[in-house]
């Protein structure tokens, strides 16, 4: 991308994506980042992340343009009111040691950047999850890529920190709590709904 940019993950948005990915341990899960660019003049940019919009635990669905941009447009919609909008995606591979970003994930990252130059894309790390449920770590579960000026999707170097952060540093103790009292069953994406139009 050639633009140097810092992201700012909330806690609501973090643990909410977190939640989806241990709902459904099995399966690939995604879902779109909503948040805002906070002041394109300053350098670096701060794109802030304040919430994570669980779309699928069955990818096959996202490749299809057409409920691609269904979605987006829902989301947009909704968050539009509270100047908001798509600022990213996330991704969380269905094996527990797949570290890779998948072709879908660029795809989407692809069709999301054309809107948002600035746009990002998560990937949970599924070892780091586990080792912060079981309190072994105070780490990000997430993976910073970004579209550099060859327009290939890259992960964020050693400075990864300093690109992504958590907005609020209690976050992971959160993310325990509700793992303790099971929380993630309350996350609902749009197959949750599709199978059941009640949630």
């Amino acid at each position: 991308m050639g633009v140097e940019c810092r992201y700012e993950l909330a806690q609501a948005a973090y643990v909410k994506l977190a939640l989806h990915a241990l709902k459904h341990p099995a399966a690939a899960v995604n879902g779109l980042l909503v948040g805002r660019l906070l002041d394109s003049a300053a350098s670096p940019a701060v794109v802030s992340v304040v919430d994570a919009v669980p779309l699928s635990h069955q990818p096959h669905h996202l490749p299809l343009l057409p409920t691609l941009e269904l979605a987006l447009t829902l989301v947009e919609d909704h968050f539009a009111a509270q100047g908001l909008a798509v600022v990213g995606y996330y991704h969380a591979n269905a094996r527990r040691d797949d570290a890779d970003l998948p072709a879908v994930a660029k795809r989407v990252g692809d069709h999301i950047f054309r809107y948002f130059p600035r746009a990002a894309v998560l990937l949970l790390d599924n070892e780091k999850l586990e080792k912060v449920v079981k309190g072994n770590s105070r780490d990000a579960v997430v993976q910073l890529y970004t579209r550099d000026s060859s327009k290939s999707w890259r992960q964020a170097g050693s400075d990864a920190s300093s690109q992504l952060s958590l907005k609020e540093p209690s976050t992971n103790v959160v993310l325990a709590d509700h793992v303790t009292t099971k929380k993630w069953q309350q996350v609902v994406d749009f197959d949750d709904h599709l199978d059941d139009i009640s949630k």
